[in-house]
């Protein structure tokens, strides 16, 4: 089959990434371009963890400086060019494990190449798609998208996708939640042997290591040395000190350095390796962003819990007690590069904490409302006073609805997200908006934006639908017209 001719969009692509490797600024300028030379887009499957990682901080920080709109970015164009950089990127990417040069369509030739596709004209995320391989595109099957890639939407859904604002991917089915994903469900592999999580996590921890200790035969990308301007990006990469603290009922203090040498003792094998790979390593390298050991949706609500401040009357000195001690729990689980479960702790430190939920327990039962959130979220994770899981579950469910009743706006969030995401309850989207409502009422920022864009999509809906009824009458008052002009000549 010949090649596609070069359409501007190839050429577009082509200059941004030129741009970004010579740290030129692309025309209009581009949003977080500093935080992006920090990810260190070496075109391997683990910067695109790095990214989705930026993007969710991005919305966090959105959210929190009431800045999160997504109408308004878009008519920014550095933010539209920061995420049209990013599709790029990931076309870039995802091309390379194909070993294929990414050929990009804009809207025109989309149209014309694949008629079938349901294009909306007005969605931004549809208007440039990428190929990223030969083996089934050509020119004598027009409708065949199977190696086509909306590289937007993905992104999009990132920043801006929550319940009331689904993103309909223009090929069928779900959008995935980040490139990440997104790219390794198109993997060779995972397309040939429909295994895409395995084989994608078997990819990035290659790439991964690639990063970290690069071969001579890689090309060196150039990255920026200016410090990141963003505060919360340098704190999503600096390591938090443990805060030492006195431990509840005469237990041992719990320093960094002996629950280090805890976890140390079940991962010797790992801490040689990692030893080797630093001997290998001599010159400096920017740091990694990694994937947060806890899932989102409990290390935002440790957030809330030490940013939104609820009046507590009962179980305070039990609360605080118990939560010096878990802190340095979850300080030192931060630090990990790999998910919660599989961190392990000495015998002493798990009795310490089984202590420290004890207290916990007797505040929540005290009433102390951030005490049962606490609770709630290590009965959710497993990790609660209750062995069997399936109680546990039912435990922490019931500890955030009893917090959410005393109207508690940062349990009334979390009573909204398990209700939408169908986590330990039935997924039930009126309940999830129910309590939406409750914590905006309360006021819970990210829940009161949440609903604003609501109303204001409600409302554009309702002015659609009396325009479409206004165009209606207009075109029968028209139609009649015509007809009363047609009888009038043929009277006369």
């Amino acid at each position: 089959m010949s090649a596609s001719p070069l359409t501007p969009i190839d050429y577009i692509a082509a200059g941004y990434w030129q741009d970004f490797l010579a740290g030129r600024p692309v025309a209009g300028g581009m949003a977080y371009e500093a935080e992006l030379h920090h990810c260190t887009l070496d075109e391997s499957l683990a910067s695109l963890q790095r990214i989705d990682t930026l993007l969710s901080q991005i919305r966090r920080d959105m959210m929190k400086f009431g800045t999160w709109n997504e109408a308004v970015l878009l008519a920014d164009e550095r933010y539209r060019n920061f995420m049209v950089f990013l599709a790029f990127y990931a076309g870039r990417v995802l091309a390379k494990q194909w070993q294929y040069t990414p050929h990009w369509f804009g809207e025109f030739e989309l149209r014309k190449r694949y008629p079938a596709l349901p294009l909306l004209t007005d969605d931004f995320y549809q208007h440039m798609a990428v190929v990223y391989r030969n083996d089934v595109e050509d020119t004598d099957k027009p409708n065949a998208t199977d190696s086509l890639f909306f590289a937007l939407e993905p992104i999009g859904l990132r920043l801006f996708g929550h319940i009331d604002r689904p993103f309909q991917a223009v090929q069928g089915g779900q959008v995935a939640s980040g490139l990440y994903q997104a790219v390794s469900a198109r993997l060779p592999n995972a397309i040939d042997n429909n295994h895409a999580l395995p084989i994608a996590t078997e990819r990035a921890t290659k790439d991964v290591t690639e990063t970290i200790v690069p071969q001579h035969s890689r090309q060196s990308i150039q990255t920026n040395t200016n410090a990141v301007n963003h505060t919360s990006y340098n704190e999503l990469q600096t390591t938090p000190e443990v805060v030492q603290t006195e431990a509840i009922s005469a237990k041992p203090n719990l320093s960094t350095a002996s629950l280090e040498s805890s976890t140390a003792q079940t991962t010797a094998a790992e801490s040689v390796q990692v030893n080797l790979k630093q001997t290998e390593l001599k010159p400096a390298i920017k740091p990694i962003i990694k994937e947060a050991p806890t899932p989102e949706l409990f290390s935002q609500l440790l957030t809330e819990l030490d940013e939104i401040e609820v009046l507590q009357i009962a179980g305070k000195t039990e609360y605080e007690q118990a939560r010096k001690v878990l802190d340095q729990f979850e300080q030192h689980i931060a630090k990990q590069d790999k998910p919660r479960a599989q961190v392990t702790f000495s015998q002493q430190h798990l009795a310490a904490k089984q202590q420290a939920l004890l207290k916990l327990q007797d505040a929540a039962h005290a009433g102390n409302s951030a005490a049962m959130l606490r609770l709630a979220m290590y009965e959710l994770l497993g990790e609660g006073v209750n062995a069997d899981k399936v109680a546990g579950m039912e435990a922490g469910v019931e500890w955030v609805k009893q917090a959410a009743s005393k109207d508690d706006s940062r349990a009334q969030r979390l009573l909204s997200k398990l209700y939408y995401q169908g986590f330990g309850v039935p997924q039930d989207m009126t309940n999830g908006k129910y309590w939406l409502e409750q914590a905006a009422k309360n006021g819970h920022a990210e829940a009161a934006s949440l609903m604003s864009q609501w109303q204001q999509a409600q409302t554009l809906i309702s002015t659609q639908k009396q325009e479409q009824h206004s165009l209606k009458r207009y075109q029968l008052l028209f139609a009649v017209i015509i007809v009363i002009a047609i009888l009038i000549f043929i009277i006369v």
